[in-house]
């Protein structure tokens, strides 16, 4: 669903009818002629995008891939893989471990993480989220935990690759943002980054209650960046971790892109045929397909290897529900929300920055990727690593190289005092 130098995405829905086919039913009457409007945009997109060059790189792998050239895939050596057994979760089922020997990853099955994952009720909805500790339940009490925020479209398990290596040194949360996964999806609810960012903290407040390193991904990133912003002190936020964060909720964020003010009047009619609910659940229905789904993930993943079918059913499965198409059309259509360069200067606590240079999305070029590019040289608190060969979900896409950064980072942060866990009478 994003046709996007930012990233009201993961890994899922471009906000662009130009990857896949649309053809208007046959039982469509005159008063359906908006419906054929969506077919013109995708093409006028299509031709857009071509003529800019943006979609060739995407062209260009795939062609390498089936001509046997040199690819990312090509080059990853074979791992084996077993099933261990046991690592303790916060539910009394054990939760299967898949180990890719040699890559430092260790795999969560999603059916698991469905299994142990629990509810907790955020101003009268649902949200679903997971606590996971490892099995030896020794984690040290002055190792900050961790909250685990994804992307647009995506859910808790998204971090399949990344909760049990982090949980063997830190109680690891994860939360199905309002909208996404497990958690409601209420109809006619008005979206929004803020939204987002003040159930996190409430969250951190009510269930964690102790200092939190929010580690997020495009959007996810940016809800996180808004939520430690608002937060008046490291009593809540202890570090952040961002990885492809976004510039906005949607593309209309990136106003200084000239790619975005080429295709500004093409999204504004996206948004126009989206408010027409007939059309909007057409296009959704659509683009929620399996076929679609895949082909939208491989062209925004380094590793193709990593699109497997958990991970398309991890973002398909919760577009059937009912309210996914209101939280579709809500994030696509409105207001983009604060940006990273009106948050960043705000904060003095740490921030590593971790970034695809595969990234279709928010590219390391584009005005996000190369204001985060600046970030090291002025802040001392930013940390930046740009990862090769990687796309918009670095964190599933190459997990090892992710935890490669990542792991040392959080080892150098200051522990936690022993008084971090009243802060819920703090606040």
């Amino acid at each position: 669903m994003a046709l996007s130098t930012s990233a009201a995405s993961p890994c899922l829905l471009l906000k662009s009818t130009s990857l896949f086919s649309i053809r208007v039913p046959a039982d469509f009457k005159k008063e359906d002629i908006l419906s054929v409007g969506a077919g013109i945009a995708g093409v006028a997109t299509a031709i857009t995008l071509k003529r800019l060059g943006i979609r060739s790189k995407v062209l260009v792998q795939a062609e390498s891939l089936r001509s046997g050239g040199t690819s990312l895939i090509q080059r990853r050596k074979h791992v084996n893989v077993r099933t261990i057994q046991p690592v303790r979760s916060s539910s009394a089922a054990p939760a299967t471990v898949v180990s890719e020997e040699g890559d430092n990853v260790l795999s969560l099955d999603v059916s698991d993480i469905k299994a142990i994952s629990r509810s907790w009720l955020w101003r009268g909805h649902k949200i679903n989220y997971l606590h996971y500790q490892a099995g030896d339940g020794k984690t040290s009490p002055a190792a900050p935990p961790l909250l685990l925020i994804h992307g647009f479209g995506a859910s808790v398990a998204h971090w399949r690759k990344n909760i049990a290596i982090l949980s063997r040194s830190y109680t690891v949360y994860a939360i199905d943002l309002l909208g996404f996964g497990a958690s409601d999806k209420p109809t006619g609810f008005a979206y929004s980054t803020e939204g987002w960012s003040q159930l996190i903290l409430d969250f951190v407040n009510e269930i964690i209650q102790r200092p939190t390193v929010l580690i997020g991904n495009s959007v996810g990133s940016l809800a996180c960046l808004i939520a430690a912003a608002e937060s008046s002190s490291w009593s809540l936020i202890r570090g952040l971790v961002l990885l492809n964060c976004a510039g906005g909720m949607n593309n209309k964020a990136i106003v200084d892109d000239w790619r975005i003010k080429l295709l500004l009047p093409l999204l504004w009619f996206f948004d126009f045929l989206l408010n027409q609910r007939r059309i909007a659940a057409f296009l959704f229905d659509k683009v929620k397909q399996r076929d679609n789904i895949r082909n939208i993930l491989t062209s925004i993943y380094g590793n193709k290897e990593s699109v497997d079918n958990d991970l398309v059913e991890i973002i398909r499965e919760p577009a059937d529900d009912e309210g996914a198409l209101d939280a579709f059309v809500s994030v696509v259509t409105g207001p983009p929300g604060p940006s990273p360069v009106q948050l960043i200067p705000k904060l003095t606590l740490p921030i590593l920055v971790l970034w695809g240079d595969e990234d279709p999305f928010t590219p390391i070029d584009g005005p996000v990727g190369k204001y985060f590019s600046s970030l090291p040289g002025q802040a001392p608190n930013v940390s930046l690593f740009v990862l090769e060969g990687v796309g918009h979900c670095p964190h599933d896409d190459r997990p090892e190289l992710v935890h490669a950064k990542l792991l040392p980072w959080l080892a150098q942060l200051p522990a936690l005092q022993d008084n971090a866990n009243n802060l819920s009478r703090a606040n």
